[in-house]
């Protein structure tokens, strides 16, 4: 479980300490604000240390960890170099990241300079890795690209965040079979009502929506739809069980306010199974949602909202375990706003 994010010059971020709910953590900001950026960062993190997960009982070296995460990195963000990710101001700065868990074997700092190229420094390597993969849900859904989609991308250059990659990689294993096939079907039931069916993968490599009526191809299926078809797959599969981690940014996006209720009740599901959720979302009725759901479900693990704002010096992070807190919302001001002139217009 992630337990604490410090930063300093990173992005647009001049400094920031986050402290994370081992439930639910929702990033709540306006476009240039860096939700994203943060998700991409922890995601980055955690699935380096997978990937360097001891084979042969062999420990990864320094020089591997600083290589793979400068890699990872490099191929989530795209910047032309891993130095564009230090945030620049006049002369030579440095960027410094500290990632700390509750297993402190796993914790992890490094830092880069704007003249970095493609490596991070790293002044010791965590003890312990990872043995989940960490999922990330980009706010596009991949099930209609999924056929072929990896192995062209690791045939050929293109200019694709690595995520897509990953997140295609992970929706490609197999369901779940027997006691806990059960235990995913409870996670299940919502979306595939919402759905109108259950997701399959065809021996041609291509993903289905298998209804009463029959099957119907992903390019066919309402784009909203196949961003649950993602969820449900990543669930049936067993990558969102087992105390995993899901890093999802803008799970509203193309998605109707019921759909987006399904959607509210399994983001909160998951992170009451021992999912740590992590989202992004510009959503005042997502949001709105996931306090009533907070409300009356009373999960164990409180969440917790962050709110980031654009200040003289950068964007700055305000959080709490109340979305009232974190400070003044631009999504929230400019609804209300809207509903202001709609009365005055006396429709």
């Amino acid at each position: 479980m992630l337990t604490h994010l410090n930063l300093h010059n990173f992005t647009v971020y001049p400094k920031a300490e986050m402290s994370f709910s081992p439930g639910l953590n929702v990033l709540v900001g306006e476009n240039g604000t860096g939700k994203t950026h943060l998700l991409k960062l922890l995601y980055s993190s955690l699935s380096c240390s997978w990937a360097l997960k001891p084979a042969l009982g062999l420990a990864a070296t320094q020089q591997a960890w600083q290589h793979t995460l400068g890699q990872k990195l490099l191929a989530v963000f795209r910047p032309e170099a891993l130095g564009r990710l230090a945030r620049r101001k006049q002369g030579r700065e440095r960027c410094d990241v500290e990632v700390s868990f509750l297993d402190p074997a796993l914790n992890m700092a490094f830092s880069l300079a704007t003249n970095s190229r493609s490596d991070v420094v790293m002044p010791s390597v965590p003890g312990e890795t990872l043995d989940l993969a960490p999922a990330y849900l980009p706010s596009r859904e991949l099930m209609s690209i999924y056929p072929g989609f990896v192995s062209v991308y690791e045939g050929r250059y293109l200019e694709f965040e690595e995520t897509w990659r990953d997140t295609c990689v992970l929706l490609g294993a197999p369901t779940l079979k027997g006691p806990r096939e059960a235990a995913a079907a409870a996670l299940l039931a919502p979306l595939e009502s919402a759905m109108g069916g259950k997701i399959v993968l065809d021996g041609n490599g291509r993903f289905y929506l298998r209804t009463a009526s029959g099957k119907m191809e992903m390019p066919l299926v309402a784009e909203g739809l196949r961003k649950l078809a993602m969820l449900a797959r990543l669930i049936a599969n067993g990558t969102l069980l087992d105390q995993g981690f899901l890093f999802w940014d803008e799970p509203e996006a193309n998605l109707n306010p019921r759909v987006i209720r399904t959607v509210a009740q399994t983001i909160v599901d998951l992170a009451d199974s021992g999912i740590q959720v992590f989202i992004a979302t510009h959503s005042l009725f997502l949001l709105r949602e996931l306090e009533i759901l907070q409300a009356v479900s009373q999960p164990v693990n409180e969440p917790m909202y962050f709110g980031l704002s654009n200040g003289l010096a950068g964007v700055q992070v305000t959080q709490s375990p109340h979305l009232a807190d974190v400070g003044e919302l631009t999504l929230l001001d400019e609804s209300l706003q809207q509903s202001d002139r709609y009365l005055e217009i006396g429709v």
